[in-house]
């Protein structure tokens, strides 16, 4: 009827269909078809599904897909375009299915279940400039997910597409390993992701140069960037790249400007250290990494004891620079107690390269000793307390020597001190927080220490990498897949991406979602093949697919890394979840590992 009044919505629209179907018909009807019915059963419907999509009409090679989040819509074309390509692998070229992907967020019409308008017509074209296997999006879907999604994406301009008035500007989502969350450590310029920068500032800390005649000292000079790099964090309102990332720089001639492109930042901090004689000379400069402009130059002495002071004045120099009107209570809320015991602060930064490197028992034990003598010193250095527990973790996941009932007595122990300081130090409260978790010591004070930290810094990465792993070990997986792909955002060269990826496997087994696990499993252990989580969840996840060959030879890997290696009785891990814990460990005795 005329008057009947219109039905509009808002919502994120994705359209796909198979790339060269009329071909694949033509070469084999009945296989293409069957071969289709089993990639929607078992890749795409349930992608939709846990990204709360909902189909509204399928053809017999495409779908239109209607979604409430623009976020949910990427994420779910990701999904299904990565799990696609990991079941292709094995298939020829002739006969693979691949889905070109197009979404766009507008207005529509909704009307019995259909959907029309233009919001549905320029899904359906950014689909046609899609390429086999690929994702467009519109820039109105580009924008809504910048910074909540870390995809690296492709500006591919104004686009003129069929039967929409004016042109169009597009964007390709990166895939095949040039995502932020598949990015390698260290690779070069050429292939690294072209990150799009976050709509709040962002700053990336470079290692200082010692130039203390004493080399020794260059572990005071690396500890101190690490508290300027946790102080700058401590500003909401900055994105600030993770120390794993940054320090991967060291001792090495950098180019600022690919620094800024390689880590996705607008500002990079570099400088120096002199340590002489009781006292200290930092000099520090800021840049542009978009122009290479110096935007602030200063030298900061004074005493070692006035440390956290000097690194105060530094950040507050930094943040002045860069946001000029940033509100006092915040830059108040991140400046740092002075502690006053420049012995304690030696200790703790002496510990600190082992901790970063728990490569050997002897060296995860020295660093614990010189966490204890910062603590002995200093009773109220929190972070120590941190420090400490997450090298009783480092002990027990990879099974070295100790004491295990001492070792949960001295956890118990330092978690009671830190909630009498009542710190909401985030390194502190990730790092103490994930080891009662992980050593059953106290799960549910575990969990509450991770989300403070979290809350606390939400520009930390060891927080979201802490709360993924708490996320896994419950069962979990949407959330602690998104908490390790934001962690990758905040350090996209991390050293240890490959205990990420393995994270993010595990949480898609933990859904089911077998073939996206063994994907991201192949990734994990690409970059790192010694890693054993990685190489258990890699396992479990090509029992569950069929590759029973890759199975088999990831298991002898494991058994050579660790010979007698067992299985442990369900629920005795770090897996909380017996419903996960069990799964997991029937698809690993599936795979003939031994109990």
């Amino acid at each position: 009827m005329a008057g009947e009044r219109v039905e509009r919505r808002l919502a994120a629209v994705l359209a796909a269909d198979v790339a060269g179907y009329s071909r694949l018909m033509g070469a084999d009807e009945e296989g293409t078809l069957a071969r289709l019915k089993d990639v929607r059963k078992t890749l795409v419907d349930p992608a939709i599904t846990s990204h709360r999509g909902r189909i509204v009409k399928t053809t017999g090679d495409g779908m239109l897909v209607e979604f409430a989040s623009a976020v949910d819509a990427a994420r779910c074309a990701v999904e299904v375009q990565r799990s696609v390509a990991g079941q292709n692998a094995d298939v020829p070229q002739d006969r693979r299915i691949e889905f070109r992907i197009g979404i766009h967020l507008g207005d529509i019409i909704f009307d019995e279940n259909d959907i029309f308008g233009d919001g549905v017509n320029i899904a359906a074209r950014l689909e046609g400039i899609a390429d086999p296997g690929g994702i467009c999006m519109s820039d109105d879907t580009f924008r809504q997910v910048r910074g909540k999604i870390e995809f690296a994406c492709d500006d591919l301009g104004p686009r003129t597409l069929k039967n929409i008035a004016e042109p169009m500007r597009a964007w390709r989502v990166q895939l095949d390993g040039q995502s932020v969350a598949s990015a390698q450590p260290g690779s070069p310029a050429g292939q690294a992701p072209a990150f799009v920068l976050p709509d709040k500032p962002s700053i990336a800390v470079l290692p200082f140069q010692n130039l203390s005649s004493d080399p020794e000292q260059e572990f005071f000079a690396d500890g101190m960037v690490e508290d300027i790099i946790t102080a700058l964090s401590r500003f909401k309102s900055f994105f600030v790249i993770a120390r794993n990332s940054s320090f991967t720089y060291k001792g090495k001639a950098v180019d600022i400007k690919q620094v800024g492109r390689e880590l996705g930042v607008r500002y990079v901090l570099e400088g120096s250290v002199r340590k002489a004689a009781g006292r200290m000379r930092i000099t520090g400069q800021l840049i542009d990494a978009t122009t290479g402009a110096h935007l602030w130059a200063d030298r900061f002495d004074g005493a070692l004891e006035d440390i956290f002071d000097l690194q105060d004045a530094i950040t507050q120099q930094v943040v002045g620079a860069i946001e000029p009107e940033l509100d006092r209570a915040e830059i108040a809320r991140a400046s740092r107690k002075s502690v006053g015991n420049v012995d304690a602060i030696t200790e703790l930064y002496r510990g600190l390269p082992h901790l970063h490197r728990p490569t050997t028992p002897e060296n995860n034990d020295d660093a614990i000793q010189h966490f204890r003598n910062a603590i002995t010193l200093e009773p109220t250095l929190a972070v120590a307390y941190g420090c400490a527990a997450a090298c009783f973790m480092w002990r027990r996941a990879n099974r070295w020597p100790a004491d295990v009932v001492s070792d949960d007595a001295e956890l118990a122990h330092l978690a009671d001190r830190v909630t009498e300081l009542g710190t909401d130090d985030a390194p502190t409260l990730s790092s103490l927080g994930l080891a009662l978790f992980y050593t059953r010591v106290n799960c549910e004070v575990g969990i509450e220490m991770v989300d403070r930290a979290v809350r606390s810094n939400p520009n930390y990465a060891q927080a979201y990498i802490a709360r993924g792993w708490l996320r896994v070990f419950d069962g979990g997986s949407g959330g602690a897949i998104a908490d390790f792909e934001l962690a990758m955002r905040f350090s996209p060269r991390d050293p240890l991406s490959f205990a990420l990826m393995a994270g993010i496997a595990q949480g898609h087994f933990n859904a089911g979602r077998y073939a996206e696990a063994a994907l991201w499993a192949d990734k994990s252990i690409q970059t790192f093949p010694y890693f054993l989580g990685g190489l258990l969840v890699a396992i479990a996840s090509y029992v569950e697919t069929g590759r029973l060959e890759d199975a088999e030879r990831t298991k002898a890997a494991v058994l050579q890394l660790s010979p007698g290696w067992q299985l442990p009785p369900v629920g005795s891990g770090p897996i909380r979840s017996l419903e996960a814990s069990k799964r997991f460990r029937e698809a690993l005795l599936k795979a003939g590992l031994p109990e």
